[in-house]
């Protein structure tokens, strides 16, 4: 098939007339605007009638020879002796091109503002409720385990339990002493122009029996934990394995989502008390090394200052901080859409929602306490 050949027909009116023979289409596009740069005058009309192939782009080089862009409805009149299938692409490729722009309103920075503040809201509350329903999937689906309907699968339980708790001991437990022993450091400073640098004994003990022990732990498990949760999950979305999974009449919830819930719910009530015990070891260090605390005076004043219940008032929060970020984590791994993209965006946004709602239940629960007088 040959590029488009022009020629000019001069017929009895005295009308130039183009003829255009030969294929009009992406690949004869060069050609052909070559032939068309190298014409002195403008058609009145073109001759389509042995035009061999014609595609949408040489449609639109055909309009723009005839009229400008915002006549192109026009011009297709002054086309003449084509075949029915090539005037409709004509027809649809006017129709198309000459279509004018839809106007551009301006609009001031306050209702871009404006517009942006709703979207982001109603982005959150649908955000919200859609995790409101997945935690009652969840929990629907742990009931049914309980009451021996569905089954837990131990094995997959005790792995997870291995990579979210066991393998976080070192990083969680360095991380509380050295914090442990900043905030030794800090309260010293801070007492000892007053006189009672052995107050530094209470504050470590229970700012770790309280907040900081499950706190730090719950972000350490949610940036460490839960990002591997959506990328696992996610990296199976984009695979195609969870819909394998359903095509096996199998509840990606049960096989996936419980058996990471329960090991986190059981390890990170482990680790929180680990974090507890390594920031007191650093106090205990700084005490030690900087203040003439003794290891046995700082462990006796502990005992004499801090009550045991401040260590249940810490770890209680911990399996709701676990529910939280394992819940997250598995949510966002099934919203992966299959891209490799998609994979890193959710794994962000899971360690980001994770964290945010842990610091928002950790003030709850410190609301809660006040009121209850804790």
């Amino acid at each position: 098939m040959t590029t488009a050949q022009l020629d000019w027909r001069e017929p009895d009116n005295g009308d130039a007339v183009l003829a255009v023979r030969g294929a009009c289409t992406m690949q004869h596009l060069p050609d052909l605007l070559t032939r068309i740069e190298a014409l002195r005058r403008v058609p009145s009309m073109l001759d389509l009638s042995d035009l061999d192939a014609l595609d949408s782009a040489g449609a639109l080089v055909l309009l723009r020879l005839l009229d400008r862009p915002q006549h192109y409805r026009n011009a297709t009149v002054r086309i003449a002796h084509a075949r029915p299938e090539h005037q409709a692409l004509i027809e649809l490729v006017a129709e198309r091109a000459g279509a004018d722009p839809l106007p551009v309103q301006a609009r001031s920075s306050w209702h871009n503002w404006m517009v942006q503040f709703g979207e982001a809201t109603s982005g959150i509350a649908a955000h919200a409720w859609e995790l409101a329903g997945f935690f009652g999937t969840v929990n629907h689906c742990f009931w049914s385990i309980l009451t021996g309907r569905r089954k837990l699968r131990m094995t997959s339980v005790v792995h997870h339990m291995e990579r979210t708790g066991l393998d976080a001991v070192p990083i969680v437990s360095l991380l509380c002493f050295l914090v442990g022993a900043v905030v030794a450091f800090l309260s010293a400073t801070a007492l000892r122009d007053f006189g009672a640098s052995i107050l530094t004994v209470e504050i470590v003990s229970v700012s770790f029996l309280r907040e900081f022990g499950v706190l730090l732990s719950a972000i350490l498990v949610a940036g460490r934990s839960g990002s591997a949760f959506t990328a696992e999950i996610g990296s199976m979305r984009s695979r195609e394995e969870i819909d394998a999974i359903k095509a096996l009449a199998l509840d990606p919830i049960e096989l996936l989502v419980i058996p990471r819930l329960v090991a986190l719910l059981i390890m990170l009530p482990v680790l929180a008390f680990i974090a507890m015990l390594s920031g007191i070891i650093g106090g205990v260090l700084v005490g030690a090394m900087a203040l003439d605390i003794s290891p046995t005076m700082f462990l006796v004043r502990m005992q004499d200052t801090t009550e045991l219940y401040y260590l249940w008032l810490g770890l209680l929060k911990a399996p709701v901080f676990a529910f939280l970020i394992a819940c997250i984590g598995c949510l966002e791994g099934l919203k992966v859409s299959g891209s490799a993209e998609s994979v890193g965006r959710h794994t962000t946004s899971s360690v980001v929602q994770s964290i945010f709602l842990v610091i928002v239940f950790d003030a709850l629960f410190a609301v809660l306490y006040m009121k209850l007088d804790l």
